[in-house]
């Protein structure tokens, strides 16, 4: 009141005005409403949270009728296996049934997040978890799986991409996303987020919520847990306390809630085909089929069962890809399922996509005009041992050998179809441009030509 009251004072007298009086001023801030005063003072986006009526939140009936997905970067610093020395914060991706507020399943990646990512992380939150809980030693019960009734999304690329459409298109998954700026509308999940990432504070290496909070903890020093093992702890995390905690908003856990919910329902919905259901959601080119095979991002895949596929009629199919390992590539088939295409030259090493753009741009940039397969598997295996070299003093090389082929990627685990299941169809094919390799981009994995 008293700035205010000299600022007045000196406007008044700049223009020959008799000053108001402490009284007049309090009376005409008083007749301001709540909302006006906030604005002024702490912005008119805090006055909106403040005062803008709330509709009642998301009410779904059962399991799996709503479920929300997000990210966010782990406040933790993780190591690799080698040097254990520190990698940085990896990204989480979650998926919560909003019915039960259960975790229906997560990825951790040190890239950003991308249409890839995502695949890996609904693939995990829609099959059954028996396989993944043995693969990591895990004895405590996951029930939650199925496919939902609708995914509620905010306005990420990756959750608008070509993608991520066409796999909820063929398992008839609706797609909600949220007005923009409105990130109450993902209270559920961010409400989530923010409880795990309160009990990863007491990890080694934490960084904290802030700069403020960690204060002079040495968080890269004293950080120990690889990305394997921090999932696990993660793991024992929901499907400990948080699955079997009373969620204040239920009055029950989420286990009783989803069982209860389960019971009361039609039952769980799955894909047709879970072995397969992972490529569904990868990101993919269109392209045709000649009888060398499919070429695609200068590389060239085939199998004898793309026999059927080859006419004169220039058909283009879908050709999805996994980033992560692209020794094969799946052919889209027009009666359904997909045809795995392993490289034509099968003595090529695993290779994810960043390195084959890397590569790509180095051979570029050496002025060679056109770069074929050869030339970019011998760039890449330069540069591995060029990597392999800086391992021991870089951070960035640590975490670009750490984002080498996953083998556990779809290329690796999706069973191959026999030839007989390949329907006859159109198909040739065209030269496709790897797009320019930016090193702050480098998680994107899904391209327009």
């Amino acid at each position: 009141m008293e700035k205010l009251r000299r600022g007045l004072r000196t406007d008044c007298k700049a223009a020959g005005l008799k000053p108001p009086s402490r009284k007049a001023i309090q009376a005409r801030v008083s007749a301001r409403s709540l909302r006006e005063i906030v604005c002024a003072r702490e912005g008119a986006e805090v006055a909106r949270q403040r005062f803008v009526p709330v509709r009642p939140g998301l009410r779904p009936r059962s399991p799996l009728a709503i479920v929300q997905i997000d990210h966010t970067k782990v406040d933790i610093q993780l190591v690799d296996d080698g040097a254990r020395a520190a990698l940085g914060r990896p990204w989480l991706t979650l998926l919560l049934d909003v019915f039960s507020r259960s975790v229906l399943g997560f990825g951790l990646s040190f890239d950003a997040p991308s249409a890839a990512n995502v695949a890996v992380a609904i693939a995990q939150g829609v099959l059954p978890k028996a396989e993944w809980l043995a693969r990591n030693d895990l004895t405590l019960a996951w029930p939650m799986h199925g496919l939902p009734v609708s995914l509620h999304l905010d306005n990420g690329a990756e959750f608008h991409s070509r993608a991520l459409k066409r796999g909820c298109e063929q398992h008839g998954v609706r797609i909600d996303y949220r007005p923009p700026a409105t990130p109450r509308f993902g209270g559920h999940i961010e409400r989530l987020m923010g409880t795990l990432m309160t009990r990863v504070h007491a990890l080694p290496g934490t960084t904290s919520s802030n700069p403020i909070a960690r204060g002079d903890y040495p968080s890269e020093q004293k950080a120990v847990l690889t990305l394997r093992a921090f999932e696990r702890i993660l793991a024992l995390e929901i499907l400990g306390p948080y699955h079997n905690e009373v969620h204040a908003a239920l009055s029950t856990t989420p286990t009783a809630a989803w069982a209860a919910g389960i019971a009361a329902s039609d039952g769980i919905r799955l894909p047709a085909d879970p072995a397969a259901f992972v490529v569904d959601f990868l990101p993919f080119e269109d392209r045709v089929v000649r009888r060398e095979g499919v070429r695609l991002f200068n590389v060239t895949y085939f199998d004898g069962a793309l026999a059927p596929l080859l006419d004169s009629s220039e058909r283009r199919y879908r050709v999805k890809y996994d980033p992560r390992n692209m020794s094969a590539v799946f052919v889209e088939l027009p009666a359904g399922g997909h045809l795995r295409l392993p490289c034509a030259d099968l003595g090529r090493p695993p290779v994810t996509l960043w390195e084959q753009r890397a590569a790509t741009r180095t051979l570029r940039e050496a002025g060679r005009r056109n770069v074929d397969e050869a030339a970019i598997f011998a760039a890449i295996e330069e540069q591995r041992r060029v990597l392999a070299e800086a391992q021991s003093t870089s951070k960035a090389a640590r975490r670009a050998a750490a984002r080498l082929p996953d083998h556990r990627s779809a290329a690796a685990d999706i069973r191959p179809l026999a030839a007989a299941d390949a329907t006859p169809a159109d198909a040739a094919d065209d030269d496709a441009l790897v797009p320019p390799f930016v090193e702050g981009e480098a998680w994107k994995t899904e391209f327009l030509t």
